[in-house]
């Protein structure tokens, strides 16, 4: 019916939408019996036709057009044949006005209104675009060239071409899910869209203000047009939109990776929805999407990584890059291809050997081509290779050195912890890395880099001056910034005077680098091994020379701020005039109130003296005297001064900004002066925090020991790390062992070393070289090639039982810092409505008797503790005030009386128009007010 009122007629449909059946045999012609012919079927020249156009072909002619010398007949697809049958309309003036029943069902127009309506709906621009997107989508998927964003009549003919051929093909139908159906929308798409919506709003206000106001007034534009609404959509983009996030800055790795985050959630799609088809890794996701690196919560698999060689088109598609075969030998050409573009491709692994010509080796070559399909082909039939095996991942996966030997699972661990590792006061770059570890590092833009050639005539720690012959070139360094994780922002020069400089040379690293490359943790010698229970279900244990030797300590800095605001009784005041403090606590802070710069402080100090105040009361008698004797008010005024918060040992204040209003300086509304205080504190490895390597064996350290307790290889060297062997079989984690082996290697040679993921060392290589510097160093077990040691006990000198796996890891310390989440709490604030004190830390709260923990308490029997759980110890509001007194004065404790949850249930019920009552045992209603 739409192509009929577009203007086809049944001879033009029959047309369009037929096919040939070549060559035409009797058993071939049997399936088509029934199917109306397209064209005039002709079996001698001058004859009259055997069928005309538009009749069906019958059996009867079947033997005849077998018998004639025709290469083809053609006839109408099935479907389109159904649809005319079942067509009610006949002419275009029908066709017209049964499509504009369905568009418009109450309007009653001519049919030149009707043309024209759904000429203007579907192929002016005004109406409907495809936009540059769309046009270059539907011309690949119906072989198109045409290029105006408008739609054509073609688009839709062709269009109903490619769907009635679906049945015979099921390759043409889309798969949503694959990443040819998929686009990016970068933040200048996202930006644009803000943008139109904003002008789009402000346009439609000032239509409708255009009657209110005279054009020729004065003010007339400025009153019709508000900039207020596209100001509006621009801030809820970048201010309030969920895809405006701070960046993470926890190490230069943790940066790089969130500038390259995809996310799969918006139009529409929400994690609740989102279903394992739109989370799982799909075929098109090879070398344009990381399989490995995701979070691990609600969010799995709608949040991933760009692959490492990845980008994106102007179109907002993915494409990855390969590099061209022609004739069996790799050119240096390289492509970069959309996902659909590989399903017609044979492409050869990044891992095919190649002679030194570059031609493809051996008579078959294996190759992928289509959809998930593997075959092998011969040389000369291969279009592409890969360009390297890290291709297929993301930046952290591919820092995972011997990915190849982990567990999917454990390797999505490691590529996440590597990116929660905190800077270490002296950085050290992996003994075993995959080669990726400059590129990751200088493309972080946290390392200082020669931007020109020349001579350094200057370093100092705040910046470095570079001369080519008299022009100077000043490079300032950043100098214990905070990061927005409260890690440390830091460069230190690696040149000195005099040293000459090229483009791109390194003049300073940053934090987590070593010599310019990525250096998130420490190279520790590490034994594989139970150690008396004390690593017991991934716990680790640590020698103490880690803690002497500050080789894991990290420096964190935080930022206070305080406020003095216009309040309804008068300014706060930030000043060192405090009432009611002690000379003591006042020492630190100089004459404005404000903490001085290298003041070392603990729990507890002030920070900025503030003061605010507060409203008339009654005096005291104690007032009535003071005033009485010395003939003055007292200051009304409390105290709200910014104190240090709870931290394990000393912090040192190492930065103080100052903002006043009366200086010039821009602040919020109703704001006076801001003060900033930066406190930096350096953290040594402690019991309870967390270590992992780059396998996803992670572990909390549960004791340090003594050096001269470690376990200790036969040349003395002691063990800085045991693990334990039982995370290593069931988390099929490999290859952290393969890691240790070649790390020890490494150490014993003073080199280090990169293995490529899926292009690194070998097993056997790894072993035999292993052995040889062992035999060298005095280290040898005789044949043994299995890279294990007879390490003996720290504490007796005795061997122990069995060879050890032994060898230098790489481990990094964890932003999960035990000092940082202990907390203790004897009174505190409580909830308004439950009365029930707050919960976690940062509230000062206490630790929450869930409903679990009360069946435990049931189970047991343990009925006084119970009800002092849920009563005194939560929130009887009036038996933990006598509970109180009772302990101070040493007297008897007095019975727990009513819950104020329980009250608020009652209260609740009444809001509902019920009137519970409650009794006691003798029958007296209880008042529980």
């Amino acid at each position: 019916t739409l192509l009929r009122a577009l203007g086809f007629d049944d001879a033009r449909i029959r047309r369009y939408y037929s096919f040939d059946v070549s060559p035409p045999t009797e058993s071939r012609l049997e399936t088509y019996v029934g199917h109306i012919v397209s064209d005039d079927i002709i079996v001698k020249k001058n004859d009259d036709p055997l069928v005309l156009a538009g009749q069906t072909l019958q059996e009867e002619h079947l033997p005849i057009i077998a018998k004639s010398k025709l290469k083809s007949i053609r006839l109408v697809n099935r479907f389109m044949q159904k649809a005319l049958e079942d067509d009610q309309t006949v002419t275009q003036e029908e066709a017209l006005r049964a499509v504009y029943r369905r568009l418009r069902p109450s309007d009653r127009s001519s049919p030149a209104q009707m043309g024209e309506y759904i000429e203007n709906l579907y192929f002016h621009t005004t109406g409907y675009q495809l936009s540059e997107v769309g046009r270059f989508k539907v011309n690949r998927k119906l072989g198109m060239e045409l290029k105006l964003s408008a739609l054509y009549l073609a688009d839709i003919v062709r269009t109903i071409r490619v769907l009635l051929e679906v049945p015979n093909n099921l390759a043409l139908l889309d798969e949503k899910d694959h990443l040819a159906n998929k686009r990016v929308r970068l933040p200048g798409e996202l930006a644009e869209n803000a943008l139109r919506t904003g002008l789009v709003r402000m346009a439609r206000i000032a239509r409708d203000k255009l009657s209110k106001y005279a054009l020729e007034e004065k003010d007339t534009i400025r009153r019709l047009i508000s900039t207020r609404t596209v100001q509006g959509a621009i801030n809820q983009l970048f201010y309030t939109g969920r895809f405006s996030q701070f960046l993470e800055q926890t190490n230069p790795l943790t940066e790089l990776t969130h500038k390259r985050r995809l996310n799969a959630l918006g139009g529409g799609l929400t994690k609740r929805r989102a279903k394992i088809e739109v989370r799982d890794v799909h075929s098109s996701h090879y070398a344009r999407i990381c399989p490995i690196e995701t979070p691990e919560g609600q969010n799995i698999g709608l949040i991933t990584s760009l692959a490492c060689y990845a980008s994106v088109n102007k179109f907002g598609f993915l494409v990855a890059p390969y590099r061209k075969v022609v004739k069996g030998k790799v050119t240096n050409k390289i492509d970069y291809l959309m996902a659909d573009d590989e399903e017609h491709l044979m492409i050869a692994p990044a891992t095919t050997p190649v002679d030194k010509a570059g031609r493809l080796l051996g008579e078959r070559v294996e190759v992928r081509t289509g959809r998930e399909e593997v075959i092998l082909a011969p040389p000369e039939a291969v279009n592409y290779i890969g360009i390297s095996p890290q291709a297929l991942v993301g930046i952290s996966s591919a820092l995972i050195p011997f990915l190849e030997h982990d567990d999917s699972n454990r390797a999505l661990m490691g590529a996440n912890m590597q990116r929660q590792s905190v800077p270490l006061l002296r950085p050290e770059a992996p003994l075993v890395g995959t080669g990726l570890e400059r590129q990751a590092a200088m493309d972080s833009g946290m390392l200082l880099v020669a931007e020109e050639d020349g001579t350094v005539a200057e370093v100092d720690a705040q910046q470095i001056v570079v001369k080519k012959g008299k022009n100077k070139r000043t490079y300032p360094l950043v100098n214990f910034e905070r990061s927005n994780q409260d890690t440390i922002l830091h460069q230190r020069p690696v040149v000195q005077e005099g040293d000459k400089v090229s483009v791109g040379d390194l003049l300073a690293d940053g934090p987590s680098s070593e010599s310019g490359e990525l250096a998130l943790g420490r190279n520790l010698l590490v034994a594989v091994m139970p150690f008396e229970g004390y690593n017991y279900e991934d716990a680790i244990v640590i020698s103490d020379r880690l803690v002497r030797e500050n080789l894991l300590d990290s420096i964190h800095i935080e930022e206070f701020e305080v406020k003095a605001e216009e309040t309804k009784l008068g300014p706060e005041e930030i000043t060192a005039d405090i009432p009611n403090i002690s000379k003591e606590d006042l020492k630190n802070l100089d004459e404005d109130g404000i903490v001085r710069e290298g003041t070392v402080v603990r729990t507890g100090d002030i920070l900025v003296g503030k003061i605010t105040p507060r409203g008339e009361s009654e005096p005291t008698p104690e007032e009535k005297i003071f005033r009485s004797i010395f003939g003055e008010r007292a200051r009304n005024v409390r105290n709200t001064s910014l104190r240090m918060r709870p931290v394990a040992g000393t912090a040192k204040v190492i930065k103080v900004k100052k903002f006043s209003r009366d200086q010039g300086d821009e602040l919020d509304a109703g704001v006076n002066e801001l003060v900033k205080v930066f406190v930096a504190q350096r953290k040594t490895i402690s019991i309870g925090d967390k270590l992992a390597g780059r396998h996803g064996n992670k572990g909390v350290i549960s004791t340090i020991r003594p050096m001269a307790e470690m376990p200790f290889l036969p040349d003395g060297t002691p063990v800085d790390v045991v693990l334990n062997p039982m995370g290593v079989p069931s988390r099929m984690n490999l290859g952290q062992i393969f890691e240790a082996n070649l790390g020890w290697l490494a150490a014993l040679r003073g080199v280090n070393v990169a293995s490529p993921i899926f292009d690194g060392a070998q097993e056997e290589e790894i072993l035999e070289a292993l052995h040889d510097e062992r035999e060298k160093a005095g280290l040898g077990e005789g044949d043994n090639y299995d890279g294990k040691v007879v390490l003996r006990d720290g504490r007796t000198g005795r061997p122990f039982a069995r060879p050890i796996t032994v060898g230098y890891m790489y481990i990094l310390k964890l932003e999960h810092i035990a000092d940082e989440k202990i907390h203790a709490r004897s009174t505190g604030p409580y909830a308004l409505i439950t009365q029930q004190p707050l919960g976690g830390k940062a509230q000062f709260g206490g630790q929450r008797l869930g409903e679990m923990e009360v069946w435990a308490l049931e189970a047991y029997g343990a009925s006084a503790l119970l009800q002092e759980m849920l009563t005194v110890k939560s929130d009887d509001t009036r038996g933990r005030i006598q509970l109180y007194k009772a302990i101070l004065k040493g007297e008897e404790f007095p019975k727990p009386g009513l819950p104020e949850s329980f009250k608020v249930l009652l209260r609740e019920l009444r809001s509902l128009g019920l009137y519970p009552r409650v009794y006691d045992r003798s029958d007296h209603e209880v008042d529980i007010t």
